[in-house]
């Protein structure tokens, strides 16, 4: 029987198992440690498309089609698909599913968006209505660029702070029945405003959001970072972690052994530059997708804690005064 403890986190009684996973990735992310992960690695960005919006949909459409095949299964046997990303309206999973024959929920959490399909797949499967479920998003850098910040021919300055959006996708299939990692619990995050303005800066305005899950998350399981393997934020780069594990520590909670950051692992800091490291709904897809369920796979992980954060604006928000909120998803998973 499910069973909701504290006020944030659900233990399931049916834990959802995530019957395959599919990750694709751009050129720049397949040049960094985690290539070797991907289902795909695109030779170029467009991946022979019009537009960066066009080649970002096609990102999704096929590594969901991907992950479908993995799990030996016909687009008729998956009963929903969960999909978003960054982009207005969610065009990109709107257009990339349309192709899709498959019941549709599209969802928007920002960079969380991974961890929140993750979460509401997990919860549809084990109350019981339905039986196979896609979880899927995407980003693209060049498409987050235009939207957020500058087109690539403004040639803007990016400062030591900012972040690179992850060109990649990717998709998990959730199954009621089966082997494979099991979903034990998900805790579902609030809204958290530390009064961060500065885009730029998005690991700081993120970190606060994923501290409060996470201590939420520890003191409705009676655990704490002793209890995983890994415990792997989606997006908050190498500016965010540094204050997540200071926020931790204030909390009680040393993380800094166990904790990692799918925006420090899909990048090599030394050779690419990407200043403060990854993000984009397609960062935590990507690496959990790939690298991370492998690593499930192979019993290298024996329990992991997924929690991907999201800033939840737009730059006209941010252009009339307004401040970052950001919210934080966090999925527990065992091998």
């Amino acid at each position: 029987m499910n069973q909701h403890i504290g006020k944030q986190t659900v233990q399931f009684g049916l834990q959802p198992v995530i019957a395959a996973a599919a990750a694709i990735a751009g050129k720049k992310e397949g040049e960094g440690p985690l290539s070797r992960y991907f289902d795909k690695v695109l030779d170029d960005d467009k991946w022979g498309e019009e537009t960066w919006d066009k080649a970002e949909s096609k990102l999704l459409k096929e590594t969901t089609r991907t992950a479908i095949d993995k799990a030996g299964l016909a687009v008729s046997n998956v009963d929903y698909v969960l999909a978003g990303d960054l982009l207005n309206q969610c065009v990109g999973a709107h257009y990339g599913m349309r192709e899709i024959d498959i019941p549709f929920f599209g969802l928007y959490g920002a960079c969380s968006t991974m961890a929140e399909s993750l979460s509401l797949g997990a919860i549809i499967i084990s109350g019981g209505c339905a039986g196979k479920v896609a979880c899927a998003t995407s980003s693209h850098f060049c498409s987050a660029e235009k939207q957020y910040r500058f087109p690539l021919e403004y040639g803007g300055q990016r400062t030591p702070t900012s972040q690179w959006t992850v060109t990649g996708s990717g998709c998990a299939i959730l199954s009621a029945e089966g082997t494979g990692p099991k979903i034990t619990h998900v805790t579902t995050g609030k809204i958290v405003d530390m009064g961060i303005s500065d885009l730029n800066n998005m690991g700081a305005a993120m970190a606060p959001a994923a501290a409060d899950t996470l201590t939420a998350h520890f003191e409705a399981t009676q655990t704490g970072p002793e209890n995983y393997d890994l415990i792997l934020t989606g997006d908050l780069g190498t500016v965010g972690s540094d204050i997540l594990i200071d926020l931790m520590k204030r909390e009680g909670y040393d993380i800094s052994g166990k904790h990692n950051d799918c925006g420090k692992l899909i990048y090599d800091a030394e050779k690419q530059d990407v200043h403060a490291g990854g993000s984009g709904c397609g960062c935590c897809a990507s690496v959990f997708c790939g690298y991370v369920y492998k690593q499930l796979q192979a019993k290298k992980f024996s329990k992991v804690l997924v929690m991907a954060t999201g800033a939840l604006m737009n730059p006209q928000m941010i252009n009339s005064g307004e401040t970052i909120p950001a919210i934080a998803h966090a999925v527990a998973v065992t091998a």
